[in-house]
């Protein structure tokens, strides 16, 4: 007779074979799909709010409404192709190697010990953070690029692959990845993201009867939310930085300190938020059912 995994308790579970370490990368597909149909509505107001000109939006529901009443509901689907193969990429790297991290830490510096430690897997999620950087970056920079041309007077590129050939022409490789360390910054708080998702994880399995995949819902909801608390500041500079213009010598933000700079000065320590109403209504539901879904698929493999 089978065993469900929800019957399995914690100890059966810490005891039992890892599954391999290729496992993380396929199950990172199904997060990243998953993530980017919930998501991308939300990230484009966000990025719109983040990147505009003071006086343009007056609020969330402003950026909405003019949205819809200028480009319909495409409008917030723009850039949406980038992420469709963006997110898969990404989260099949960043969940692919937090995976090896984790087991590459609990058998180096915790072999004795039946569940990964907290510190493990803040650990482990650093690592994956900085990883995924060097495929994020580019991506998130089509993204951003295309997500802020609001009509035709606006529109530069007509396509990820245009923003990624004409970035090249101008500034080769370098253009391409111009926004690489602002993304590493940002995604150094992965460790208030992957710390979060344990102590989470843990309190639902020692204080509720929660199903494992209710569990993983709710954990990965709740942990997106803290992070992106703690990283917002950082991605607002993140996505000023990769719209700024791709020609070095015309750069207006040609070190990331600049960014921050110039965001306090328009408008204080407020600009640092501008945008974060519906990225963290965008946090809980994209990423509760992207790490439901990575979960599943892990359990389906192991």
């Amino acid at each position: 007779m089978s065993i469900e995994v929800e019957d399995l308790d914690v100890d059966q579970l810490a005891v039992s074979e890892p599954p391999p370490r290729y496992v993380g990368f396929v199950a990172g597909v199904f997060s990243g799909i998953t993530k980017n149909a919930v998501g991308h509505p939300f990230d484009t107001i966000k990025v719109r709010l983040q990147t505009a000109p003071p006086g343009r939006f007056n609020g969330t529901m402003a950026c909405v409404w003019q949205t819809l009443r200028n480009e319909g509901v495409a409008g917030f689907y723009k850039g949406f192709t980038p992420p469709l193969v963006g997110w898969v990429l990404m989260d099949s790297v960043m969940l692919g190697s937090l995976h090896v991290y984790r087991r590459y830490v609990k058998d180096n510096f915790y072999p004795e010990e039946k569940r990964l430690p907290l510190m493990g897997h803040i650990i482990a999620g650093l690592g994956s953070g900085w990883t995924v950087s060097f495929v994020a970056a580019p991506i998130e920079q089509f993204k951003a690029r295309l997500q802020v041309q609001y009509d035709a007077k606006s529109k530069i590129y007509s396509g990820p692959i245009d923003v990624a050939t004409k970035l090249y022409k101008t500034s080769g490789i370098r253009g391409i990845y111009s926004g690489l360390l602002s993304t590493m910054i940002f995604r150094t708080n992965f460790v208030f993201w992957w710390g979060s998702y344990e102590i989470f994880t843990r309190w639902f399995e020692d204080n509720t009867k929660m199903s494992t995949p209710s569990i993983n819902f709710w954990s990965g909801g709740l942990a997106a939310t803290v992070f992106w608390v703690f990283a917002y500041p950082s991605d607002v500079i993140k996505q000023t930085i990769m719209t700024d213009s791709p020609i070095r010598s015309q750069k207006k933000f040609p070190r990331w300190i600049d960014a921050a700079k110039y965001i306090y000065n328009q408008q204080g320590w407020r600009g640092f938020t501008r945008g974060f109403g519906p990225s963290i209504l965008r946090s809980f539901p994209a990423n509760a059912a992207a790490l439901a879904a990575f979960e599943a698929a892990m359990r389906f493999m192991h």
